[in-house]
């Protein structure tokens, strides 16, 4: 238990007011977090009433309804939107202070840790990692997965950033925050060449067999509009949520796969890569979702800056 000041209960608290309790404070959070006691006190493994009188103790303390009570759930007042923006700081704060001093020796390694969306392009992450791994003091932890998923562990501070090429709608989670990286233009690719002159899209896409990413992608939902709009209905012989199997169906030879040019970068400098055509107005675009507004590790700052610059250069064609 951790306490600001020098006083072991609430009743200190009142007659300290300048002094704020992080245990109480850290309940409200997962109450905010779960909207419900009853989850929350699954989650910390203590018992309804505890949990309910600590909330009620901290709401006196600060002077607020941090909660509206509608049925079942509960839901964040303005002071309790405020009081949560406060808490993430709070514990920001303090898990970086103690990732400071635990991290302090030079023998000792810095730990990076970024979730990537399952769909992500390997070649992205690569990109994102790679200036990292010249410093030999530096970890870096990659876990894929669901954003859901991610955005759960980034809350619970498992995670330092997560890797998206989906933001995350405003009244998803209200304290994690989208940082544009960037955006890279979307190509039709292809192994081998076809036969005829040049192309008009997207009149020639009406036999040509396409290997599209899923629905669930901003991407794909923006090419479908394209189609749509010219009257054109595409062949599409392969969905698929995996970049690299993406880039590997357009290396079959048998369609054209719909994907950023960062998926398939490597295999146009190497040549394998036979037919190639820019998407009109099609762009990907990249997220860093973090829980804090700016990026306040001057370390995590330093590599997001010199990413969006990698960006930059890719979608320079």
């Amino acid at each position: 238990m951790l306490f600001i000041g020098y006083s072991d209960s609430m009743n200190s608290a009142f007659e300290n007011p300048q002094w704020l309790n992080y245990h109480h404070l850290r309940h409200f959070w997962m109450i905010a977090r779960h909207r419900s006691v009853t989850r929350a006190a699954e989650k910390l493994n203590i018992s309804q009433s505890t949990l309910s009188e600590h909330l009620a103790e901290l709401e006196a303390w600060l002077g607020e309804a941090l909660f509206d009570r509608r049925g079942r759930e509960l839901h964040l007042t303005e002071a309790g939107r405020v009081a949560l923006e406060h808490a993430e700081s709070i514990f920001t704060t303090g898990h970086e202070l103690i990732s400071r001093f635990r991290q302090s020796s030079e023998s000792q390694q810095r730990v990076l840790r970024i979730g990537a969306v399952g769909p992500l392009s390997k070649n992205l992450q690569f990109d994102f990692i790679q200036p990292i791994l010249a410093d030999t003091r530096t970890k870096v932890v990659v876990v894929a997965g669901a954003l859901d998923e991610l955005t759960g562990q980034l809350q619970d501070h498992k995670l330092d950033l997560v890797l998206s090429n989906i933001p995350l709608r405003a009244d998803q989670e209200q304290n994690i925050f989208n940082h544009p990286l960037g955006e890279v233009p979307v190509f039709l690719v292809g192994g081998k060449k076809l036969a005829g002159g040049p192309p008009q899209f997207p009149d020639f896409l009406k036999n040509v067999p396409l290997f599209l990413p899923s629905r669930q992608s901003d991407v794909r939902a923006n090419f479908d509009l394209l189609l749509a709009e010219a009257g054109v209905e595409p062949f599409i012989h392969a969905e698929v949520d995996d970049m690299a199997l993406l880039r590997l169906l357009a290396l079959s030879g048998e369609g054209l796969a719909l994907v950023s040019k960062i998926v398939v970068e490597r295999e146009l400098q190497s040549r394998k890569i036979k037919f190639m055509l820019r998407v009109p107005n099609l762009v990907e675009k990249y997220y860093a979702l973090t829980l804090r507004k700016r990026f306040q590790n001057l370390w995590l700052g330093e590599i997001v800056t010199a990413f969006r610059q990698r960006l930059k250069e890719l979608a320079a064609v």
